[in-house]
């Protein structure tokens, strides 16, 4: 059986900057060896969900603006890194970096929290259709529909680190 700290480890970040995540799974028992990505996500997921209003949120603004001050100052997790070019998003114009610096501040004022998508398969044509589509949500949708998305970020997460179910 994996230890408490190795799974820490190995998994904490899974949920970005949340490790409370990570340990909390653990100590509920709901590990089962082997472990794969869709085992891993159900329990990682579990609490998540289980977790108060004010956690979830602190999960959600842990996670960084697309193509924001962080990605320039190459201060990103390396998922994020990876996740963020992979979608383009290190290799924008001018305009489009400032369209995407308007709509974040915009978000975050209106939601309180980062705009997030899991951007894998996505261009920066589709994040950015994204973004201004969920901009005109109301504040309780919105939150449902960013707490589905880091849920499906874990899972690709885990994906590339652990064999499928």
């Amino acid at each position: 059986m994996i230890s408490r700290d190795d799974f820490v480890t190995r998994f904490g970040g899974v949920f970005e900057h949340s490790p409370f995540i990570a340990e909390r799974a653990y100590d509920a028992g709901n590990i089962a060896e082997p472990l794969t990505s869709g085992s891993v996500h159900g329990a990682l997921v579990a609490i998540f969900r289980a977790a108060s209003a004010d956690e979830r949120l602190g999960v959600l603004r842990a996670h960084p603006d697309l193509a924001g001050r962080l990605a320039i100052a190459g201060k990103l997790t390396e998922d994020s890194r990876k996740e963020q070019a992979g979608a383009g998003l290190d290799r924008l114009t001018p305009a489009e970096h400032a369209r995407f610096t308007e709509l974040n501040t915009a978000y975050v004022t209106k939601f309180g929290f980062p705009f997030i998508i899991a951007v894998k398969g996505l261009g920066k044509d589709d994040i950015l259709a994204a973004f201004e589509t969920r901009i005109g949500s109301d504040r309780d949708a919105e939150f449902a529909t960013a707490t589905a998305q880091v849920e499906k970020i874990a899972l690709l997460r885990l994906q590339s680190m652990l064999p499928e179910t």
